[in-house]
């Protein structure tokens, strides 16, 4: 590949996590807002674009990561057991976002049937998740793929 290319490919996957990671900022935010001074606005605002972010990140990991990192299985062996469940996590990751677009958008309408403390729960149990995910992928992942990429090059 070429090095402009994964340059691209590298600064777009940065560019999602960046995206999610304001994505769970956000969603901290409301979480610490409950019960007193929840912003609703703020609520249907982050419920409308949290889904589409975390679709936009996990489909560039799965299309540029992940068959990137599948070329080491030779080598390291655990790469197919971790990719795996990698993949497992972005679809429970995508399940509860939708449970928690649900709640975000009775919350911002005054409709919630959730308790303040439920929500908060639901809130930091998701972006903690999601940022634990995202940390695995930027500080192992995405140097083993660089040096992989550096190595073939200074191969070929």
């Amino acid at each position: 590949m070429p090095h402009a290319t994964i340059q691209s490919s590298l600064k777009r996957l940065g560019a999602c996590h960046d995206q999610v990671f304001h994505l769970c900022d956000e969603l901290e935010a409301i979480a610490d807002s409950l019960p007193g001074n929840l912003d609703r606005q703020h609520c249907l605002h982050v419920a409308r674009a949290m889904c589409r972010v975390l679709s936009d990140a996990h489909h560039v990991e799965e299309a540029l990561l992940f068959p990137a990192l599948e070329q080491l299985s030779a080598t390291l062996k655990t790469m197919p057991a971790t990719l795996e469940r990698l993949r497992f996590e972005h679809y429970g990751d995508m399940c509860f976002a939708e449970d928690l677009q649900d709640a975000l958008l009775a919350l911002g309408r005054g409709e919630s049937r959730l308790s303040a403390e439920t929500a908060g729960y639901m809130l930091r149990g998701f972006f903690e998740s999601v940022r634990r995910h995202v940390a695995f992928e930027r500080e192992m992942l995405t140097p083993l793929l660089e040096m992989t990429w550096t190595t073939q090059r200074a191969v070929a």
